[in-house]
């Protein structure tokens, strides 16, 4: 049965379910039912004599009996004797003999003559006559008959009952599998293809494939997420590393071939050299951060005097730019965090408040403490972020293109690195941006016990 399909060996347990289910609720309702007409049949002899009893009378010492009373009725024949056993009236069934003794109220069983039969005997005493016996003979095997014919039936009906409960059970898993071959066959198309945009698209439901569809729906659009974003992690990347290596290459080549001062030429593949660094470094951060590997090490930090270390360190370049930088920090804002990641989150938010600023412009770092969370705010005055790009800047290598105002090129890893930070230390962060008057960059942080 291990070779069978699933749909098959479902159909043959639904089957013999079924079978033995019909077996065992026929052998109950012959059991049952024989015990009834049984029953039913003794009580209607017992009843017929009861009744044909009250028809019975003495009139001038002689027997009168009504001529309503009918000696065959019910399937039960009634017969009358006098006190020494004499038949007086009624009627006997064919081959009724080796008759019991008379006994009142009675009820004997057994072959008599060539049948089964039940007797039953009721005696009437009448003054200024006697005794009268009146008898009752059923035939049991009539109802044996019955049963035996139910039974032949029964034997006849089954098989096709069995063959219906096949043939149905087979139909309903049929459709109930319906769902599964879809489910197949889209696996099948996207393994065949590799095209990851294409879903099983089973529509609404409640039962469990449905939800296992849904499932696989999701599943795929995660996957073709992942794909997309790795596709465009392994072509940004190449593309920014390609350029600094260039220009290294290139210097290399130039101070090879002259002999004068190679300072220039150093210096430049210095600068080069330490932004391939930094962006190596933060390639690595994410891909550790992806795969868990990251630990923070945490320790109870004053966020306010954090906050204006970092603020202090970025006022050198953005005097360069002619760019205020102010704060509104509370002071003594305690929390516990990893000190490095949360300098560089800082960093980050405001050197990217001075690379897309205006010149002459305002750069606002706010931070307080509002119950158990940490809210900061990163606030500028320059360009913005166009509306379609609000979404997309925390996607690694995505730039809301910086050549509209002329700011240096970065390589998109800084906003993505922030949320990184945020949300290792079980916070968030948010933007809100209005194209030609700024952005604000906001990170919530709670307080741990």
């Amino acid at each position: 049965m291990k070779k069978l399909s699933i749909k098959l060996r479902v159909t043959l347990w639904f089957t013999l379910f079924m079978t033995l289910l019909v077996g065992i609720v026929l052998v109950v309702l012959f059991s049952v039912g024989e015990r009834i007409v049984t029953n039913v049949g003794k009580e209607t002899l017992i009843s017929v004599l009861t009744d044909s009893a009250e028809e019975i009378e003495i009139d001038d010492g002689r027997i009168e009996i009504d001529d309503d009373l009918d000696f065959f009725q019910k399937g039960v024949y009634l017969s009358v004797y006098d006190s020494n056993g004499n038949l007086l009236y009624g009627r006997l069934p064919r081959g009724f003999k080796n008759a019991p003794p008379f006994q009142d109220k009675r009820l004997a069983n057994g072959l008599f003559g060539n049948e089964t039969r039940y007797v039953y005997d009721v005696e009437l005493r009448f003054e200024r006559y006697g005794t009268v016996w009146l008898r009752g003979v059923l035939s049991a095997t009539e109802n044996d008959n019955t049963f035996q014919t139910l039974t032949n039936l029964a034997a006849i009906t089954l098989p096709f009952l069995v063959i219906l409960a096949a043939i149905g059970g087979y139909i309903l898993i049929h459709r109930a599998f319906r769902p599964v071959r879809r489910i197949n066959e889209a696996a099948e198309r996207i393994n065949g293809s590799r095209d990851l945009s294409q879903r099983i698209n089973l529509g609404a439901g409640n039962d469990e494939i449905y939800t296992l569809a849904n499932t696989f729906d999701r599943m795929f659009d995660r996957l073709e997420t992942a794909f997309e974003r790795e596709k465009q992690f392994t072509s940004d990347a190449s593309h920014e590393l390609r350029t600094p290596v260039a220009v290294i290459i290139s210097q290399c080549e130039y101070s090879l071939k002259n002999d004068g001062n190679a300072k220039p030429a150093l210096e430049t593949i210095l600068t080069q050299a330490r932004r391939m660094s930094a962006l190596i470094g933060q390639l690595l951060t994410l891909t550790r951060a992806d795969q868990g590997q990251v630990k923070l090490q945490t320790e109870m930090l004053n966020l306010s005097e954090l906050a204006e270390v970092v603020a202090d360190q970025v006022r050198e370049s953005a005097e360069r730019k002619n760019i205020t930088v102010e704060t509104e920090i509370d002071p003594d804002i305690l929390f516990r965090g990893d000190e490095t990641l949360l300098m560089r989150m800082l960093l980050n938010l405001l050197e990217n408040g001075i690379k897309f600023n205006r010149e002459g412009g305002k750069l606002t770092l706010n931070l307080s403490q509002n119950g158990k969370t940490v809210i900061g705010t990163v606030r500028d005055n320059g360009i913005g972020i166009p509306a379609e790009s609000l979404k997309k800047i925390w996607e690694r290598f995505y730039q809301a293109n910086p050549a509209r105002s002329g700011a240096e090129n970065g390589v998109g890893l800084g906003l993505p690195m922030v949320r990184y930070i945020a949300e290792a230390h079980g916070g968030s962060v948010e933007a809100e941006s209005n194209p030609g008057n700024g952005s604000v960059f906001r990170f919530i942080l709670p307080i741990s016990k």
